[in-house]
């Protein structure tokens, strides 16, 4: 990766790394490969310089390599094939097609569920939160996300099987939705198109109904994953333990991915933002039996990562205060230890989680 100056960028090259702008607002993710008009942007912009891929990156003898040698790569490949997988299901009941549901099920079995047994699941997670928001890779990622969720909260194997199977489905409704709504981020709709916007959860229970070897857990996450617990949600506003334990917790998992999914134009959230957020909700919208062991394992998993913070200096999560909505305690590379709960630290940020 280099750095390249604005003025010498070209059609063609590949972004390396994200571009914000002093909001945190995402002007370009990662791997876009540049236009005429991006250029142009950027320099109204006046964003300065872009890292870019170089060639040895982006040469295929390297790529084929890097899958080989590299773990999260392979994990990558995984990933893809259920993404394609996903897009031929999801396409077929777009259609109107009499679309069963065993053969995914299997595939999710075979495919899915063993890699929420990896120990880096949730860091080959978030490398995949700029590639695209689309509902195939957003139910394949919070697929998998639910499944960490239920293997943290040591469900048997046949239940996390099953809860996987409910993350993948959870979107199945917004297949029979117009294009126009689909394309378009839920908080931007007028309320007439949000409302034809959260039929999908009950579209997603009609498609599940009459489907053999699809549990009630399943169907009840296609239609309350809307909900909350204290009852402000959608469609029915159904609250407590009304609200289905798979749909509580493909809840958080789609809240997670939602946060943490690059948007163009939208401020950039890492996974820090996500855990202060979901932990702020525990006690409204969300289930505390389940925030409270999703919260505390995954802030183990961030120990010993590395962060990049706003002021340019990079660090490594060292510790976690006591309180399920702090911050991490930071040690950047001069050895300093910053705790970002501190008052005098307002103004440092966590913009990269383990930056490339």
């Amino acid at each position: 990766m280099k750095k390249v100056a604005t003025e010498k960028l070209m059609p063609g090259m590949t972004l390396g790394r994200t571009i914000l702008n002093d909001k945190m607002i995402v002007i370009l993710s990662a791997g876009t490969m540049l236009t005429q008009e991006h250029i142009i942007r950027l320099k109204y912009l006046n964003i300065a310089l872009a890292y870019i891929k170089d060639d040895f990156e982006l040469n295929s003898n390297y790529q084929i390599a890097d899958i080989v040698f590299n773990k999260e790569n392979a994990f990558v490949k995984k990933y893809n094939d259920i993404v394609s997988e996903a897009n031929e299901l999801f396409a077929s009941v777009a259609k109107g097609k009499n679309t069963t549901f065993e053969s995914s099920s299997d595939n999710i079995k075979n495919s899915l569920v063993p890699t929420i047994k990896e120990s880096g699941i949730i860091d080959y997670l978030y490398t995949l939160s700029d590639i695209s928001d689309d509902i195939c890779h957003h139910s394949v990622r919070v697929s998998i996300m639910s499944g960490v969720i239920g293997k943290w909260l040591r469900f048997s194997e046949g239940k996390i099987n099953d809860l996987v199977l409910a993350g993948f489905l959870h979107d199945i409704g917004k297949t029979l939705l117009p294009e126009r709504i689909i394309s378009s981020r839920p908080k931007t709709l007028k309320p007439a198109d949000y409302d034809i916007y959260i039929q999908h959860t009950i579209n997603g229970q009609k498609i599940l109904a009459d489907k053999p070897n699809i549990s009630d857990g399943v169907r009840a996450a296609a239609l309350q994953h809307h909900e909350a617990m204290d009852g402000s949600g959608e469609p029915f506003n159904v609250s407590g333990d009304n609200i289905d334990e798979y749909a509580r917790i493909v809840m958080v998992a789609n809240l997670y991915d939602n946060i943490t999914t690059e948007h163009e134009g939208e401020v950039k959230y890492t996974p820090f933002d996500a855990i202060k957020i979901i932990s702020g909700n525990m006690f409204s919208t969300l289930d505390p039996r389940i925030c409270v062991p999703f919260i505390s394992n995954i802030q183990n998993s961030f120990l010993g990562s590395t962060v990049g913070l706003n002021d340019g200096r990079r660090g490594r999560v060292v510790y976690y205060p006591t309180g399920y909505s702090s911050l991490p305690i930071i040690r950047v590379d001069d050895n300093t230890v910053i705790d970002l709960n501190e008052e005098n630290t307002d103004n440092i940020k966590i913009i990269e989680y383990n930056p490339k």
